[in-house]
């Protein structure tokens, strides 16, 4: 079952920003601590980081530092996977259930496999959370 988007005080004063700054649509925020993760309409992920970054470097700035992932969305849990790990390059994603479990395998360049799960499974419990939050996908793994 896909997690309810909860929208707090906060995350909706970082998407009016963002949408300021980016003039994408947001269509949701998450606050990972030092990250944020804005969701945006399907083909306005490179309008929303702008040319060479600058709305990102710019929103982080605004933030107090918070690095800035921008995913586009997608219906298509595949695709939507694929956008969450875009930065990543990569190149294959596999849904399956498992028992009453649906997981997602996502093969990424190897050369950024630890940066794709990031510090003590960090940026793989980010990426869990957000694509849960819009798929019925409970578990990631990433190859």
């Amino acid at each position: 079952m896909v997690s309810e988007i909860v929208l707090t005080e906060d995350t909706l004063r970082y998407i009016a920003l963002f949408q300021q700054i980016t003039h994408t649509n947001a269509v949701d925020c998450m606050d990972a601590g030092d990250k944020l993760v804005f969701v945006v309409e399907k083909g306005q992920g490179n309008i929303a980081v702008g040319k060479k970054g600058d709305h990102m470097i710019k929103l982080s700035e605004m933030t107090g530092g918070k690095s800035i992932q921008v995913v586009e969305y997608s219906e298509d849990p595949q695709q939507f996977v694929l956008n969450v790990f875009h930065i990543y390059n990569p190149s294959n994603v596999v849904i399956e259930q498992r028992g009453n479990i649906t997981h997602a395998t996502v093969t990424v360049d190897p050369a950024l496999k630890g940066r794709a799960i990031g510090k003590a499974g960090k940026n793989l419990r980010i990426a869990r959370d957000i694509v849960n939050r819009h798929h019925d996908i409970q578990s990631l793994s990433v190859q």
